[in-house]
Order: C-alpha cells, then sequence, then structure tokens
C-alpha cells in the first residue's frame, strides 16, 4: 500500500486544514488508516485512527471535538478535519496503514502500522 498526504500548511490559532490521504496498491488487506504526527524534538504520537471493518474512530484526548476523521472509499482517501487549531498541533502528519484486523478500534497501537506516507506539515502560528 502506497499512501500520499496533502494539505498542510501555515494556518493561525483557531484556524482550519484538512489534510488528505490518498492510499493506493493492495488494499482489499486493509483494516485501518491512522492519522500520526512529530513534531522537532518529540516522539511520533497517533492522533486518529478509522476502522476499515466498522468505521469507529479513535482519537487523541487533546485533539476531540476538534479533529474529525473520515472515509471517502470511492476516491481511497482518508481526511483529517482540523478545526481551531492550536500552536502546540504544529508538527509533520502522517498517514499510515494496517493490515491488521481488530474488533476495536481503540486496539491499534503504533507497531501495528506497515506502510507509512512522507508527511504533510502543519504550522500554526500567528
Amino acid at each position: 500500500v502506497q499512501l500520499a498526504e496533502s494539505g498542510g500548511g501555515l494556518v493561525q490559532p483557531g484556524g482550519s486544514l484538512n489534510l488528505s490521504c490518498q492510499f493506493s496498491g493492495y488494499i482489499n488487506g486493509l483494516y485501518g488508516i491512522g492519522w500520526f504526527r512529530q513534531a522537532p524534538g518529540k516522539e511520533r504520537e497517533g492522533v486518529s485512527v478509522v476502522s476499515f471493518y466498522d468505521d469507529s474512530k479513535y482519537y487523541k484526548e487533546s485533539v476531540k471535538g476538534r479533529f474529525t476523521i473520515s472515509r471517502d472509499d470511492a476516491e481511497n482517501t482518508v481526511y483529517l478535519q482540523m478545526n481551531n487549531l492550536k500552536p502546540e498541533d504544529t508538527a509533520a502528519y502522517i498517514c499510515a496503514a494496517s493490515p491488521i484486523f481488530y474488533s476495536s478500534v481503540l486496539y491499534y497501537k503504533e507497531s501495528d502500522f506497515e506502510a507509512w506516507g512522507q508527511g504533510t506539515q502543519v504550522t500554526v502560528s500567528s
């Protein structure tokens, strides 16, 4: 599976961005796509995951109510709508795909994701 992110940029605090993750290749064995982010000097962290099994979703606590993950299966794209952005959201955002099936999206961990995109930079600054 190959993944390509787009949609990053510079935005003021309180602004919005909609990230896209287009995937291709062998997608029949795809069960989950996640968005991760990595800020300079910090470890990569999971932001949101969507299950291709039942469309259930996971959000990191700090983004709940502000970020929304969604799928467009016809376009082979997963989106991350980010509203009310804060300076602490500044990071490279990377999408990743998992071939692991779980009955609950809550079981996914970073090591379950085997294919990774190159990332798109999000900078929140006034």
